[in-house]
């Protein structure tokens, strides 16, 4: 083959290598967000004696991690971190007290429009929460250490660049706890919160 063909060829192919190479994505998303947490903060009767919905779990804005894997362009997992989160609770508008809570999620992800600036997703999965630090009713009040519940998302991302993107995101979750005073269950409350995030994420 002449030089110059060879030359031409030995081009053309560093320059399908190279547009193959900038299509591929990264299977790996990571995302920082800060989220709101609105508790649902319901219960039944304490001793079952009185009205209902007495437990106030208070509302607070933390920060979250999230990392993203992409198993096809439509699919992900994603997994939802961040540290334990104290939380004060009144009772009867009356203050009891605080305990924290560490919650990671983990979802299944759908992505309706991967190849679109904007990509709205649903999310489904399983939520662990584990509960600690308990100070209640001055030491007599206490609460169930572990939940598992399901984890319901929604939201979308808004691409800055093929790397940057915004995203806006909620998920219910199904948080339930048993309330004890003096060791013996004296109702159960519903936290199940809805969080609401924003936040920046990075695909690499």
């Amino acid at each position: 083959m002449p030089r110059h063909l060879t030359v031409l060829a030995i081009a053309a192919t560093l320059a399908a290598l190279g547009t193959c190479a900038q299509a591929q994505q990264s299977p790996w998303l990571v995302r920082a967000r800060a989220v709101h947490i609105d508790p649902a903060n319901e219960s039944g009767p304490i001793g079952g004696v009185g009205p209902a919905d007495q437990i106030e779990v208070s509302r607070k804005t933390i920060p979250e991690v999230d990392v993203s894997y992409f198993f096809t362009p439509n699919i992900a997992a994603e997994l939802i971190l961040t540290y334990p989160q104290k939380h004060t609770v009144k009772i009867g508008g009356a203050d009891a007290g605080s305990f924290k809570h560490l919650p990671p999620t983990l979802t299944l992800q759908y992505h309706f429009l991967p190849a679109s600036r904007i990509d709205p997703y649903l999310g489904a999965g399983v939520n662990y929460t584990r509960i600690s630090n308990v100070h209640l009713l001055n030491g007599a009040g206490s609460l169930e250490k572990d939940s598992t519940g399901l984890a319901l998302q929604a939201g979308f991302d808004y691409k800055l660049d093929q790397r940057w993107s915004v995203n806006f995101d909620v998920k219910k979750l199904q948080l339930r706890t048993d309330v004890m005073v003096a060791g013996a269950k004296v109702t159960t409350l519903k936290v199940d919160p809805v969080l609401v995030g924003v936040g920046l994420g990075y695909r690499f």
